[in-house]
């Protein structure tokens, strides 16, 4: 079933008739499985006078039988993410300290079939007036920080709006810009006016703009503990830091470890396991090694070449689809990449295939646009690119560009959803090498390419230290209906290339205010078909989320999702 905007019927008797943009899925399928398993997300749904929750608690399951024990995790980054209600480290360390150290009004809805969704989380409930900007949360009773203070009204206001304005007295200007992007310019007031406390347990948020991306952006912005923050101050909060998760910090060593452990009064689902040790292991080799030798249980992106025989030793091999995209982002503000012929001829040029089969091991698909083929919001493109380089020539020669054309491009060693970048940036070199296009490659740390990318520069565009680049390499996920507009939007603070295009503009504006559920799919699928016939990118891959557990690990279900739920496996000693 292809995947698109409509709700599912479990989803939707829980939220009727409350503005909500969603992402559901038609299906699942065992994790162990190369999934082609389709994401949904629900539309805004008509707007009602009398406000309704937007959803309710779910029961809280009893204490597992099988717990304790401690999780190691080898993960693809050269350092540990920063601790504080946001994490660094791409998406990879929202995956294993963001989400795990923290809980934001809404959380996601873990649960292995469908791609999971938010739900509540430190708001036991909420809903939308009828303007779709006045957003009312009611906070769970009994929910607590890590260092036993209980979170209430006042405590979300406060750790909501140090997102947000630069005066308040515990601004962290890194966690703002990892938390706010997600926002876009639907929120939030800088004079302190957005949010507010009607009562002890009641919080009212009032956005800019109508908006049905709240519950999305909840589960990013999470809350600490004011009494912590006051106690400790900004700079040292990191470093004693109080959430309210289901894991806590116990230490953290930078490039060598970050341990946390359970959190007994945490109000849901409590983790099985006594300690989670995450580990920064950026080489793959060396990640597969501390797996063999039983250093960690678990390792992020095996080498690809190794998967056969780690199956055949017993190890768990997972993959699953998941809305992640690996493509370059031209700098369309110098030439020739300010002409279509030739990001059309580069598209062109590229065998997917062969990355996805022989250098990847079948662990990605390749990519063809933004979303991936079978996802309803990839549209009806014209042509889908394949591996043509003839055809490449022949638009190169339409172009009127002189060959060779020189190509300058920043890449990363490693990180959260890039695979292998070194050997799929020497694959794609080869491929452009053959057609004329010589690109030199730049290669940083992972953290460093995010932060030249996103946070750095003025109006996120090719300035500054990036004004001699080319292309830029990254991978980008689309977790939320909104992200659409912040990668292709004019001026939007992810379309680092400076990507300038009227009509997707029309359909992205057209997908966020339609309450209609297929019009959704067919505006963002218009999107779609646009930003492959005019590309602002160098497609590649789609990756697969792979890892690999060692068998003691039981019950880990592999959600089709970026993130992860570690609270329900368990370790058998």
């Amino acid at each position: 079933m292809a995947q698109g905007w409509s709700l599912n019927a479990k989803w939707l008797a829980s939220v009727a008739l409350v503005l909500l943009f969603i992402i559901g899925a038609c299906g699942g399928e065992d994790a162990t499985a190369t999934g082609q398993t389709q994401a949904t997300t629900a539309p805004v749904a008509a707007a009602t006078a009398v406000p309704v929750p937007a959803a309710t608690s779910k029961p809280v399951p009893v204490a597992s039988a099988k717990m304790g024990g401690e999780l190691r995790i080898g993960m693809t980054s050269n350092d540990i993410p920063y601790v504080d209600t946001a994490a660094d480290q791409g998406f990879e360390g929202w995956r294993f300290v963001g989400f795990q150290l923290n809980n934001g009004l809404s959380i996601w809805d873990w649960n292995g079939e469908e791609i999971p969704l938010p739900v509540p989380g430190l708001a036991e409930s909420w809903e939308v007036d009828d303007t779709g900007m006045v957003w009312t949360f009611h906070i769970r009773e009994g929910a607590k920080f890590h260092d036993g203070t209980p979170v209430d009204a006042e405590a979300v206001v406060l750790g909501s709006y140090r997102n947000f304005n630069e005066d308040h007295p515990f601004y962290n200007s890194k966690v703002a810009g990892l938390t706010t992007w997600i926002w876009g310019d639907t929120c939030c007031k800088a004079d302190g006016s957005s949010y507010k406390a009607v009562d002890d347990m009641t919080v009212e948020l009032t956005t800019i703009e109508r908006t049905g991306y709240v519950p999305f952006a909840s589960v990013f912005t999470n809350i600490g503990s004011p009494t912590a923050m006051e106690k400790y101050g900004t700079d040292e909060f990191t470093n004693n830091f109080a959430g309210a998760g289901p894991f806590k910090i116990v230490s953290k060593t930078p490039r060598v470890s970050l341990v946390m452990e359970r959190f007994e009064d945490y109000w849901g689902n409590k983790p099985n396991v006594d300690r989670v040790i995450l580990r920064p292991l950026a080489e793959p080799t060396t990640r597969l090694a501390a797996l063999r030798a039983g250093e960690v249980d678990w390792i992020e992106v095996p080498p690809p070449d190794a998967i056969p025989t780690l199956r055949d030793e017993g190890f768990q091999v997972l993959t699953k689809i998941y809305t992640h995209v690996w493509p370059y982002q031209f700098n369309l503000r110098k030439a020739p990449w300010d002409n279509k012929l030739v990001r059309q001829a580069l598209n062109w040029a590229i065998d997917r295939e062969a990355i996805c089969r022989d250098l990847l091991n079948g662990t990605c698909i390749p990519s063809t646009g933004f979303a991936y083929p079978e996802n309803a919001s990839f549209g009806n493109p014209k042509e889908i690119y394949t591996y043509n380089p003839e055809k490449a020539r022949d638009l190169l020669k339409q172009s009127g560009v002189e060959l060779p054309i020189k190509m300058k491009t920043l890449i990363s060693t490693s990180g959260s959803g890039q695979m292998l970048p070194l050997q799929m940036n020497e694959f794609v070199q080869r491929n452009l090498a053959d057609i004329g296009v010589e690109m030199e490659l730049v290669p940083i740390d992972w953290n460093t390419l995010l932060s030249r990318g996103i946070f750095k520069n003025p109006g996120y565009t090719f300035t500054d230290d990036n004004a001699d680049l080319d292309a830029y390499n990254i991978s980008w996920a689309y977790v939320e209906p909104g992200i659409w507009a912040k990668f292709f939007g004019t001026d939007q603070a992810l379309n680092i290339g400076g990507y300038s295009n009227p009509e997707v503009d029309k359909y992205l504006a057209a997908a966020q205010n339609s309450l209609d559920y297929d019009e959704i799919d067919r505006q963002l699928g218009k999107v779609n078909e646009l930003v492959i016939e005019d590309p602002p990118y160098l497609y590649i891959a789609h990756d697969l989320n792979p890892r690999v557990l060692h068998p003691r690990v039981k019950d880990y279900v592999q959600d089709i999702s970026w993130f992860t739920n570690l609270q329900d496996l368990w370790i058998d000693r």
